[in-house]
Order: C-alpha cells, then sequence, then structure tokens
C-alpha cells in the first residue's frame, strides 16, 4: 500500500534525479563550449537536453544558454528553475 509519505517520497526522489541528470547537461555543455557562439550552446544544451529526455521552458532555455554564451563559472542548475 503506498502511503502519503511514500508517494512524497518517491516524488522527491524524481525531482532529485531530474536535478542531478539537468546539472550534468549544464556542467558539460559548460565544459565544452567556452567560447562558442549563442547559436552552437543552444544547439549543444538542446541535444543534450534531448539525450537525457528533460523538457524545459523556453525561458529556462535561453538563461541558461546565456549563463554559458557569456562564460560563467559552473552554478548550481537550481538557480535557473526557481
Amino acid at each position: 500500500m503506498t502511503t502519503p509519505a511514500s508517494r512524497d517520497e518517491n516524488a522527491n526522489e524524481v525531482v532529485e534525479a531530474r536535478v542531478e541528470a539537468l546539472q550534468a547537461v549544464l556542467d558539460r555543455v559548460l565544459s565544452w563550449q567556452e567560447g562558442a557562439t549563442e547559436g552552437t550552446v543552444r544547439e549543444e544544451l538542446d541535444s543534450a537536453l534531448d539525450e537525457v529526455g528533460i523538457e524545459l521552458d523556453e525561458s529556462v532555455r535561453e538563461r541558461m544558454v546565456e549563463h554559458i554564451h557569456e562564460g560563467h563559472e559552473h552554478i548550481d542548475v537550481r538557480r535557473f528553475l526557481d
């Protein structure tokens, strides 16, 4: 039998797994795309997100592309999800 507490725990695990995958995507694109054009960054981000099966709102994608394109350091991906 599933209890509300176990459903919450399962939901939290799913969210954390998604955040971990998204962090890996961000880190990967940040590492590989230093100095790349904004269009290239966008293509690589979209490709990496497709590979892990994560969909993001366009505004979140744009903030991530801008962060990467501007050459910023690695950052906790949760800052884009707020």
